[in-house]
């Protein structure tokens, strides 16, 4: 079994490979369907997943039912970690955007690999420290940037994270809706489809049915940037 490309940051990417065939020889490899529910928030934290191949969107629920979007992430990633490091309740939802191969282990052997690898222990540290980052930084978006720049802002993070690169352009076949986009980015699907007509005239991007190509990555950054 290959093990997954995954992002730099990644749980995977910062693995070692005698730590990543420790961790496989610790795990059983699962799968989901697209679209199915990998585990509910609240629910009693029974397996830690490192996701193999497909992508997967955590997301919550306000006390109103209404689902707010948290991450978008692909292979490498550790999912289910703070369930193990606390002993509480899954704290989102996880469901598979695509048809999904993860490593899954039990919390007592993913507790006894840390102790067999306790390197591995500093790189969950960092993991949950990236996204502690990444958490902060979509926060102080929704309080200085227009909805706008949030969608480019979104699309420049996707891009990055899964798009394709063919003649200095970036094809990104989207994982999520434009309801979970705008989920996402915390505004209305009306703002999402405004903001995304604004990004196309400007020659910045074009649309296709679940897919968008973006022509002019380094502006939508400088524009997602420019508060």
């Amino acid at each position: 079994m290959s093990g997954p490309e995954g992002a730099p940051t990644e749980f995977w990417a910062l693995l070692g490979a005698e730590e990543r065939a420790g961790l496989r020889a610790a795990g059983t490899v699962r799968r989901w369907a697209r679209r199915e529910i990998l585990f509910h928030e609240g629910a009693v934290s029974d397996l830690v997943l490192v996701v193999l191949s497909g992508r997967i969107k955590v997301s919550s629920h306000t006390a109103g039912g209404t689902e707010a979007v948290l991450a978008v992430r692909g292979p490498g990633t550790l999912v289910g970690e703070l369930g193990v490091i606390d002993g509480g309740p899954r704290s989102a939802t996880v469901q598979a955007l695509d048809d999904l191969t993860g490593l899954t282990l039990a919390p007592d052997r993913f507790e006894a690999y840390l102790e067999r690898w306790p390197r591995v222990s500093l790189l969950l540290l960092r993991t949950v420290a990236s996204r502690l980052r990444d958490a902060d930084r979509k926060r102080v978006e929704f309080g200085a940037l227009d909805a706008g720049r949030r969608v480019a802002s979104r699309l420049v993070e996707l891009a990055e994270k899964f798009g394709r690169t063919t003649g200095g352009e970036v094809r990104l076949d989207l994982p999520v809706s434009q309801d979970e986009l705008a989920s996402w980015t915390g505004v209305s699907r009306a703002a999402v489809n405004k903001a995304l007509s604004v990004l196309r005239t400007r020659g910045w991007i074009s649309t296709g049915r679940m897919s968008i190509t973006l022509h002019d990555v380094p502006a939508l950054r400088a524009y997602a940037e420019d508060a």
